[in-house]
């Protein structure tokens, strides 16, 4: 083989396997992308079950940038239908430690229902739940006045 030959055979080789990483960039974005939420528990059934209970990974929708799973299809056609109602207030952190200015990975097994809203977080009573639910308008305020500390995550 020439020169010139090996050149374009070089060439050859590489634009195929710019080609082919080029392509296989946009789905491996899309799964960075999208994140397990709430450890992969059915935020429905707290509602319908009144207990944490795992979902399913092949029951399964995409929803403000993460996965979530459901323990059967019906959770998964509620939640569908109306994400906000069921969707945790903060995504997969403590409402707690938010609420002071923090943020912790939630824990779902500890969690609160107050006004039709699910809270989760990092610890058991006594500093989850319950101190949360203390001053549960004030400690409310505070996380959503915190909100923003969920930005990137």
């Amino acid at each position: 083989m020439d020169k010139v030959s090996r050149r374009n055979s070089v060439r050859l080789v590489l634009a195929v396997a710019a080609a082919l990483f080029a392509t296989s960039l946009p789905s491996f974005a899309t799964e960075e992308a999208v994140s397990l939420a709430i450890k992969g528990y059915d935020p429905v059934a707290y509602f319908t079950l009144g207990s944490p209970t795992r979902g399913l990974p092949e029951i399964a929708y995409e929803w403000d940038e993460h996965r979530y799973l459901f323990a059967n299809t019906e959770h998964r056609e509620l939640f569908k239908a109306d994400p906000v109602r069921y969707a945790p207030q903060f995504g997969n952190f403590c409402a707690m430690a938010l609420a002071l200015g923090e943020l912790d990975e939630a824990n779902p097994e500890n969690w609160l229902i107050s006004d039709g809203k699910l809270y989760i977080f990092g610890k058991p009573a006594p500093m989850g739940p319950a101190l949360f639910r203390q001053d549960l308008a004030a400690n409310i305020a505070k996380a959503n006045q915190n909100r923003a500390l969920l930005q990137g995550h």
